[in-house]
């Protein structure tokens, strides 16, 4: 049996073939039609010809997602937000990493200048520089942006609210009863450290509580970056709970911790960030905020699906999704 033609989607439908080839090309139909069409197209597992359609429409109905590194497991909610809402209204995703890409930084823009997709999602929770965000702004194909679009409100862009997130985190803590709360920041070429590290000292000020330069350790996000930082900030004296900037570090200060002798969170209490799975698996379970990754990505599709079908041209700005504190077993009240 050979694959399904716009016939059998129009037959399955019970509408005509000039129906299905509207609807396929992003032209309103009626409710009842539009989901008698979906409903065939997902039974027939049928799938348009993009080369024909780009030949007469000069449109691929293909959506470019760009990612620093497709292979970090931490993509995975926002994509599955992305397609979520991208196959919702028949488009097709197509991935590019440009850490595995030898075209180097801009090598994806290529692709966009050659209308290989009709729109653009770049995920990036790196620091962009002037230079990308420019080239990003003369693109003639829409572009949403998932991360910090550094300043820039000409693009629409989709980002957690991390100095939120932490502030909730402190105020948690001062609430317990903590007033001496270390922190382990990230790595200065990630935009969530300078928001989220904010969000530490802005909160730690508004509640009148000391900001103690030592009780601050940068780090690299990792594991043993927390290990290490943990280290150093258990030979102060004082302290009584540690914010990791991120769960990996947290684990690692856990780690830490334990080695040398302190309970969790009798010794000390310990609060990450990110709610990655393993999180809830370590012992004790790590007190963390959640990030709605899914609804990021979803958020950023509805975006560029506005502007692909002329609702929203020009639509701009910073979106900002809140975190969700989630309490385990990691601290305690004092």
């Amino acid at each position: 049996m050979g694959n399904p033609t716009i016939h059998d989607v129009a037959r399955v439908a019970k509408t005509s073939k000039s129906t299905v080839s509207r609807f396929l090309n992003g032209y309103a139909v009626k409710k009842e039609t539009e989901e008698a069409l979906r409903s065939a197209i997902q039974s027939l597992n049928y799938h348009p010809n993009v080369n024909a359609r780009r030949l007469v429409k000069n449109k691929t109905r293909v959506i470019g997602i760009v990612v620093d590194d497709i292979a970090n497991n931490f993509y995975a909610d926002i994509f599955r937000g992305i397609e979520k809402v991208a196959n919702l209204h028949g488009y097709q995703c197509t991935y590019y990493s440009r850490k595995s890409n030898l075209q180097g930084e801009f090598g994806f823009m290529n692709l966009a200048q050659e209308r290989q997709f009709d729109g653009l999602i770049l995920i990036s929770f790196l620091k962009l520089s002037n230079e990308l965000i420019s080239r990003l702004e003369e693109l003639t194909i829409p572009v949403v942006l998932i991360g910090d679009a550094n300043q820039n409100e000409t693009i629409f862009s989709v980002d957690i609210n991390n100095e939120l997130g932490i502030r909730e985190i402190v105020r948690y803590l001062h609430r317990i009863g903590h007033e001496k709360i270390a922190y382990i920041s990230g790595p200065d070429e990630f935009s969530a450290t300078y928001w989220r590290k904010k969000g530490y000292e802005s909160e730690l000020k508004d509640l009148g509580l000391e900001l103690n330069p030592d009780w601050v350790i940068s780090s690299d996000w990792s594991e043993s970056g927390g290990h290490q930082a943990m280290k150093e900030l258990l030979a102060i004296q004082g302290i009584t709970a540690v914010i990791a900037s991120n769960d990996e570090m947290a684990i690692g200060a856990l780690l830490c911790a334990s080695e040398l002798g302190y309970k969790v969170p009798k010794d000390i209490s310990i609060v990450g960030f990110d709610n990655i799975p393993v999180s809830r698996w370590v012992n004790p379970p790590l007190t963390t905020s959640k990030q709605p990754l899914l609804k990021m990505g979803e958020t950023a599709a509805k975006g560029l699906i506005k502007q692909l079908s002329g609702e929203m041209e020009g639509l701009s700005g910073r979106q900002l999704l809140d975190p969700n504190l989630v309490v385990r077993q990691t601290c305690r009240s004092l």
